[in-house]
């Protein structure tokens, strides 16, 4: 970096400071954007990665350039918590620059369901400005957009703000970006088609002229993967009916209201119903759905991968001959059905599940994705059977490089940093990241090794064929750590099945106990969270018990130094199953033999150990002893799955863990 660059790149730095590996990180970032290339910073906690990210992009930008043509910044990520982190850095930017120098101007925001009071979900309209004359709407509207352009506001100040005001809070964001330097907001915005095009048009953002950076980067594939991964069991075609039928009543009663002896709708709703009808008492799709079930039973699987194009033709076929003479090809069929479906509008209920709600809708959709990659290697589709011998149908979404690639290859340049994007050069790949312009770097970390030491047990594993005669050491290992501890201590598992047996046996030595449940909601995390900090007021010292890839694990921020030690069970390698096995062979097919098991089960279970050994260390001063309970941390192939800076020591049996912490008490 030249010396005028470090010099501009120091004026938007968010501190007084600037780390070695921040000045590294941010020199990095100007190489790889001035090309419109790409940064994979595989940078680890407390480096300050957002203040490097941000300096980079704005010495880049030159946003005093009057030049329309500036690129829009997008700093995304999957955590609404993260979102305050980035405002407060640009606050402090903007307190640095020189009186009189235009300030970074910022927009941030969040999905409209958190954003606007009631939405009516068959209007689409939401009640934010409810009562209020357009003259007054316009007015207001552009007083809130000088509010939140006038300095970063978090999103919930905005949020208040609005209400105060009786104006909508998400439709003037939106409109504020236009006018803004920096958006920040979720994945979806971008990765999510769908949300995409509904969005960054609308708020005057172009990817060819849009630098992205992207936080949690770990946490994006699994983000696209998930956009098209739909779920439907085979009573969705009665639960669509009855969808159907609410529909149906609705447009007859508007066509009686407003006279009509005509509807085209009310029409289409009929001939929608027939179809849906066919899907259900077909009996070729049934026999189809019976046969799947099986070769389930048959194989002893707990599920199988079926074709694409063997289920749209069980589909095409069961809806033949409805709409006509059947001369359509079955493909067009089926698009012509799920607009229909598309369609279908009904009151739904706010108290249950998302999952219950409107059948039609998710029907469409899992059609949709089935015929967009028919004839693709890059979706799987499995069939199951649920524990009340339900079939159920998935798409798995297995190469995120379809969705990623064109979006990187469009946009003018991106930072994906994270503690845990280990090996960068794993996620270019899996992401379809150009090679050519790709930037991929692990940084050291700038926290003393000693306040975070590592221990592996030699003597214990997780491996399903030697778990058993692991446990009794495992449990002990565990017992000495919270034994030894001065402090919380958190326990993470490989499953909830061994959670709840560590929960049964292990002896807690009075601290007090918080476990993660499956499909914990976030107030309950928060909850759950909230009393560590509770008991720590009131003298009392509490073990948190959750899950590898949980909800407690990855994504919570410890401050405080609230987690004294952090013990790893396991290592969580995904089971066998027909995603997995699907998994293994795209990747071989597209990486090689040797990229394949790496990239689909051992790097991901790795990964998602060193988000939870994180979880302790947040800043300098923060101390903690880890325990990796897990003998295949000491073999090579494991261990070169591990960022080289991460120093570790070997334990060899529970007395010996016992030592290595009181040792580390005694000197922290």
């Amino acid at each position: 970096m030249s010396v005028g660059s470090e010099v501009e790149a120091r004026l938007f730095f968010a501190h007084e400071q600037i780390r070695d590996s921040q000045k590294e990180m941010v020199s990095d970032g100007i190489i790889a954007l001035r090309e419109g290339g790409f940064l994979l910073a595989a940078a680890p906690t407390g480096i300050g990665k957002t203040a490097a990210a941000l300096a980079s992009v704005f010495e880049v930008v030159n946003f005093y350039n009057a030049n329309p043509e500036v690129p829009k910044i997008l700093f995304m990520t999957g955590r609404q918590s993260q979102h305050r982190i980035v405002v407060d850095t640009v606050r402090q930017i903007n307190s640095k620059l020189p009186s009189g120098t235009p300030r970074i101007r910022l927009v941030d925001i969040i999905g409209r369901e958190g954003m606007c009071e009631v939405i009516d979900k068959s209007t689409g309209q939401c009640s934010c400005e409810k009562g209020v004359v357009e003259s007054a709407r316009r007015a207001r509207r552009v007083d809130l957009e000088e509010f939140i352009l006038e300095e970063p506001r978090h999103v919930d100040r905005v949020i208040k703000e609005g209400r105060a005001r009786r104006i909508c809070a998400w439709a003037t964001a939106r409109s504020s970006v236009r006018d803004a330097h920096i958006l920040v907001c979720d994945y979806n915005h971008v990765f999510i088609e769908g949300v995409m095009v509904n969005s960054l048009p609308i708020m005057g953002v172009s990817l060819e002229n849009t630098i992205l950076i992207v936080d949690e980067a770990h946490n994006l594939p699994d983000r696209i993967r998930s956009g098209l991964e739909r779920r439907v069991t085979k009573d969705v075609f009665q639960r669509a009916l009855d969808d159907i039928n609410e529909h149906k009543e609705n447009l007859e009663n508007t066509a009686k209201q407003l006279e009509l002896s005509d509807s085209k709708s009310l029409d289409e709703a009929i001939l929608l119903e027939k179809q849906v009808r066919a899907l259900k008492d077909d009996s070729g799709l049934n026999n189809w759905f019976e046969g799947k079930k099986t070769e389930i039973e048959s194989s002893q699987r707990d599920d199988l991968r079926v074709e694409t194009s063997e289920f749209l033709d069980a589909i095409a076929s069961a809806i033949d001959g409805v709409e006509g003479d059947g001369l359509e090809d079955g493909i067009s069929r089926i698009r012509r059905m799920n607009r229909r479906l598309l369609s279908v509008v009904i009151d739904e209920d706010d108290s249950i599940e998302e999952d219950e709600q409107n059948d039609c809708i998710r029907l469409a959709e899992i059609l949709d994705i089935c015929i967009r990659y028919r004839d693709s290697r890059a979706l799987a589709l499995v069939f199951d059977i649920l524990n009340d011998d339900i079939p159920r149908v998935t798409s798995h979404l297995l190469d995120p490089s379809v969705v990623g690639r064109p979006i990187f290859e469009q946009c003018a340049g991106s930072i994906l940093m994270s503690g845990t994007l280990f090996p960068p050069n794993m996620y270019s790949d899996i992401l379809g990241i150009p090679e050519e312009k790709s930037t991929c770097k692990e940084y050291e970390s700038g926290f003393p090794p000693e306040n975070r030491p590592i221990l592996i047990a030699s003597d214990v594993t997780s491996k399903f064929t030697e778990r058993d005669a692991s446990y009794s050491s495992i449990r002990d290992h565990i017992q000495s750590v919270l034994e030894k501890t001065k402090g919380n201590v958190a326990v993470f598992a490989p499953s909830y099945a061994m959670l709840d047996r560590i929960c049964e046996d292990v002896y807690t030595f009075g601290k007090v106990d918080g476990i993660e449940r499956r499909r914990m909601s976030k107030k309950e995390v928060e909850r759950t969270i909230a009393r560590l900090y509770e008991m720590r007021a009131m003298g009392r010292e509490s073990v948190l018990f959750g899950v590898l890839s949980g909800k407690l694990s990855e994504g919570i921020d410890y401050s405080e130094n609230i987690l004294s030690a952090v013990v790893c069970v396991g290592l969580p390698l995904p089971p066998p199953s027909a995603r997995q096995d699907a998994l293994l062979e795209y990747y071989t097919r597209r990486f090689g033999r040797s990229k394949a098991w790496k990239y689909a089960s051992l790097q991901p279970a790795v990964n998602s150990v060193l988000q939870a050994l994180g979880r302790p260390i947040r800043n300098s001063e923060d101390k903690a002893i880890v325990v990796l309970l897990e003998k295949r941390f000491l073999e090579r192939r494991v261990g070169d799955c591990m960022p080289k800076s991460m120093h570790t020591r070997q334990t060899t049996n529970p007395p010996r863990t016992s030592k290595h912490v009181e040792r580390f008490f005694e000197m922290k």
